[in-house]
């Protein structure tokens, strides 16, 4: 075994199950390489997980293998990825004949379990993308099978390292409005971006968990770190109101709709060139529709979300999901016992803005973004006094500049102290999807949902 790998396992067995990995849970030098193999090649796997490691990390690690279901797309996913590794539609014969050091899984999400678990008893470390998983039963199956492991997992949440998402800890952190007492946090998906989990496998509950799991995993996890304490309890109302049965017409999907000329929603795959060669061209294999119709009677998931959300620590969230709004943003404000803290991204009444809001998810993901800094606006209210406004510089590729500081933490300074803790572990990735899980039971209940009573994790006051 080289030196790289040997250090890199070493490593990344000193991450306690409960917790975060440590600063030092990968290591890699330059005279060798960490072995990695890939199961699921949709967007996220062939971007971010994929093309992005070989164009920007080649030189210290490699792809030994790429694995899903659908071999057409799999050749397609290898070179676009740049990779040169052989190619399984069997996920155990890949780990068996490949070796990795680490299985990144990017797959459905109802299916994230499945690969974590096989990838850690067949001797890997894993890195999954997130929600970690899509139901309380599957997430004690993954947290059983972690302890049991002596490999571990880690969860991708980018979010947490965005500049202006880290300001807002910083701020927080250092009791600038005192103790917090309440937030309240509310998410706007336009009709762009929003319609589209509406078009894919996103919009039925056996495969997503519901937004509530697959987008505000995200969310919960900012929240969860941002208040440095862990969810107790939560309530939560949800309904279909919008797509899917209450659509005025429907067809079998967009490319042979009879109601393309009158259907605002209409969106023509085959002009749309990277998600045409992704998988439009490679759904005769496993049936896949990506521009499937927005008002299909299976849709079963809610499109319009909110909750309450009380901490270990007594701070009270208030939370809401909007997934068809006219424009694309989120507002949070904190409110503590010294003042007060809003913030917000891309209101389009508090700033100018040239892009459109068809544009802004597509910009959000591109990972080479080129476009001019420039600031977005904190304002901090004490008690007593003038609010203060803090200018923060503004990335929009990468989720905010926070996908290519993930990856260098992992990858180039993973020995680099991080005073806010960005790095999240196994615990991180159940606490957020467990508020999602706790809010669909409450919808489904009509009662608040204890998150200690879903696994066998008791909410801490303090994250550690």
């Amino acid at each position: 075994m080289n030196n790289t790998r040997r250090k890199f396992i070493t490593s990344i067995g000193m991450l306690a199950a409960s917790s975060a990995f440590p600063i030092s849970t990968f290591a890699f030098k330059k005279t060798s390489k960490l072995k990695v193999a890939l199961v699921g090649t949709g967007i996220r796997g062939t971007t971010f997980w994929g093309k992005r490691l070989v164009d920007e990390y080649g030189e210290i690690l490699e792809f030994v293998g790429l694995s899903d279901i659908n071999s057409s797309r799999l050749k397609y996913a290898m070179k676009f990825i740049g990779a040169d590794c052989p190619l399984f539609t069997d996920f155990e014969e890949m780990i068996q004949k490949t070796e990795p050091d680490l299985v990144i899984v990017t797959t459905k999400d109802s299916t994230h379990h499945e690969y974590i678990i096989k990838g850690l008893e067949m001797g890997c470390d894993v890195l999954t993308e997130k929600p970690l998983t899509t139901d309380e039963s599957k997430c004690q199956e993954i947290i059983d099978a972690e302890k049991k492991s002596d490999k571990k997992l880690i969860v991708g949440f980018n979010y947490r390292w965005s500049p202006y998402a880290t300001k807002i800890k910083e701020l927080i952190s250092n009791k600038t409005i005192g103790d917090l007492v309440s937030v309240d946090f509310h998410w706007y998906l336009n009709t762009y971006h929003g319609a589209s989990y509406f078009r894919r496998w996103h919009g039925e509950m056996e495969s997503s968990g519901s937004l509530w799991v697959h987008k505000s995993t995200h969310h919960f996890d900012l929240l969860n770190w941002w208040i440095n304490s862990e969810p107790k309890e939560v309530f939560a109302y949800g309904d279909l109101e919008f797509y899917g049965k209450n659509g005025p017409q429907r067809g079998p999907n967009c490319r042979s709709c009879d109601h393309k000329s009158t259907c605002e929603f209409y969106w023509d795959i085959t002009k749309d060139e990277s998600m045409k060669k992704l998988y439009a061209d490679h759904e005769h294999e496993d049936g896949y529709i990506r521009d499937n119709c927005l008002f299909r009677n299976e849709i079963d998931i809610y499109d319009k979300m909110s909750a309450q959300v009380k901490y270990a620590d007594n701070t009270v969230v208030n939370y809401s999901l909007t997934t068809y709004s006219p424009f694309e943003g989120w507002r949070v404000s904190f409110n503590g016992t010294k003042g007060r803290i809003e913030a917000s991204e891309d209101i389009p009444y508090h700033s100018v803005s040239t892009v459109s809001e068809a544009e802004k998810h597509a910009l959000e993901m591109a990972q080479n973004n080129k476009e001019e800094e420039h600031f977005g606006s904190i304002v901090v209210h004490k008690l007593w006094e003038k609010h203060e406004v803090v200018k923060v510089p503004i990335e929009k590729g990468g989720h905010g500049g926070g996908d290519k500081r993930l990856h260098d933490k992992i990858f180039v300074n993973p020995e680099t102290t991080d005073p806010y803790g960005r790095t999240a572990g196994i615990r991180d990735g159940a606490m957020s999807v467990l508020i999602g899980i706790g809010a669909r039971r409450s919808i489904e209940s009509g009662k608040a949902i204890k998150i200690g009573d879903l696994t066998d994790l008791e909410p801490k006051k303090i994250r550690s």
